[in-house]
């Protein structure tokens, strides 16, 4: 067996990455459906006192260990963008989720190694499940491998997207245009759709007006779990993207989506 002292530096790091996951999945759940100091941040998005002290406790654990690496958050100011190794965060990904009561909020942690996402967690502290990806390796849900679904054509797929209000009239027009051609639509989700994504349940997630912290940990669990994220545009999604995001099942249903999208 390969001692810790020679593990791959992706080996090491999500080993690392793991056990913050686990020390802000706790904390969430010592605020969860309790009362809570709700703010509005300058683009009116919600903000309490939990994002804040998690997100603050996870940028201690990665200067302790890490203390070259930057760190790109939510609610903090980014620190050492330029180094070799960023770590992106968000504490809680659907803070109004979180707020409302609703478990389907989760902890987002990616490490981008020279801009590409080499790690990516998706952890969803009320109900214990987690998604992990690796680039070049398999994702995992709770340890196991997990495989997003088979289905090729939008006529068979079920999209989903965290809410129509997101959209401007743009996105709105292409979220119809999408949507008018699958199986099923459903709202809401957050960070939760692309776990469940990956785990096969549904095909195609859609939205715009993404973050770097919303979207950098999902590009490893879905290309680790046999799908496909990008822009709208089919770009490769990194931390000056424009935060339209298009998450699919496999290369041929993407294909049909982009197509549907032009």
């Amino acid at each position: 067996m390969q001692s810790s002292t020679t593990l791959p530096d992706t080996e090491i790091l999500a080993r690392f990455a793991q056990g913050v996951a686990d020390a802000a999945d706790a904390m969430a759940m010592t605020y969860f459906r309790k009362p809570l100091d709700v703010e509005q941040k300058s683009d009116l998005s919600p903000v309490t006192q939990a994002d804040r002290a998690i997100e603050a406790a996870m940028r201690e654990s990665i200067a302790q260990r890490f203390p070259t690496h930057g760190i790109l958050g939510e609610e903090h100011e980014d620190a050492r963008l330029g180094a070799d190794y960023v770590w992106v965060l968000d504490p809680i990904d659907g803070t109004k989720s979180f707020v409302s009561g609703m478990p389907t909020f989760g902890t987002l942690i990616a490490c981008l190694h020279s801009g590409t996402p080499e790690l990516g967690i998706i952890s969803i502290p009320p109900t214990g499940e987690r998604w992990t990806g690796l680039r070049g390796k398999p994702s995992t849900f709770n340890g196991a491998p997990c495989r997003s679904s088979g289905r090729t054509r939008l006529a068979d797929a079920i999209l989903y997207a965290t809410t129509p209000d997101t959209f401007d009239t743009e996105g709105s027009a292409q979220f119809e245009a999408l949507s008018g051609k699958v199986a099923m639509r459903r709202f809401g989700g957050d960070c939760y759709a692309y776990g469940l994504l990956a785990s096969g349940h549904i095909d195609l997630v859609f939205e715009m007006n993404l973050h770097p912290y919303d979207y950098m940990a999902l590009v490893p669990v879905i290309e680790g779990a046999g799908g496909v994220i990008t822009d709208w545009r089919g770009e490769t999604l990194g931390l000056q993207s424009e935060g339209k995001v298009l998450a699919a099942a496999n290369p041929a249903l993407h294909a049909e989506a982009l197509a549907a999208l032009s």
